[in-house]
């Protein structure tokens, strides 16, 4: 089945009344925050949970989260931080969950959830340089430097990408 065809096969909406007690990304944290508390961080706005959601069944096959966050500019590369503002912090997206259910791996789903939780930072009114992630591990970290994402000169697992990389990744 080509990559196309799959991505037709399934819709990224807000967390809404979606059946969550099936997912399983084998991440046992992040199996709990979907099924315990994603619902309640979206009715608190102290995060947005996105679903991608399997057309045919409803079911959900992945999520991710974004919320607000900074970066203190003394953590910037050297590099970047020359060309930003001398604010103390600078404000940023942070990209805090992904994953895909074990039984929709190896579909591109997670690249799926990446590009649109990029995307939608790209487009968001609310100012931010950046999208940051904390990887939870070197296979996480691997994935999104595969996608151009750079280490924190000080932090191994905490990587970002420019926001002004991501508009010419969707130009």
């Amino acid at each position: 089945m080509a990559l196309i065809e799959t991505f037709d096969d399934y819709l990224i909406e807000p967390l809404g009344k979606h059946d969550r007690a099936a997912f399983s990304c084998g991440v046992e944290t992040l199996d709990r925050y979907l099924k315990q508390q994603a619902g309640q961080d979206a009715r608190k706005r102290v995060a947005a949970p996105l679903v991608l959601v399997e057309k045919s069944s409803g079911i959900i096959a992945g999520y991710y989260t974004l919320s607000s966050t900074s970066i203190k500019f003394e953590e910037l590369p050297i590099e970047l931080s020359k060309k930003l503002p001398k604010y103390p912090i600078v404000p940023a997206t942070l990209l805090g969950r992904l994953a895909v259910d074990k039984n929709h791996r190896k579909k591109g789903l997670g690249e799926m959830l990446l590009m649109d939780a990029l995307y939608r930072s790209l487009k968001s009114e609310i100012a931010a340089i950046a999208v940051v992630v904390d990887a939870k591990d070197d296979a996480a970290r691997s994935f999104y430097e595969h996608y151009n994402f750079i280490r924190f000169p000080n932090f191994s697992h905490k990587l970002f990408i420019m926001l002004e990389t991501v508009a010419k990744m969707f130009a």
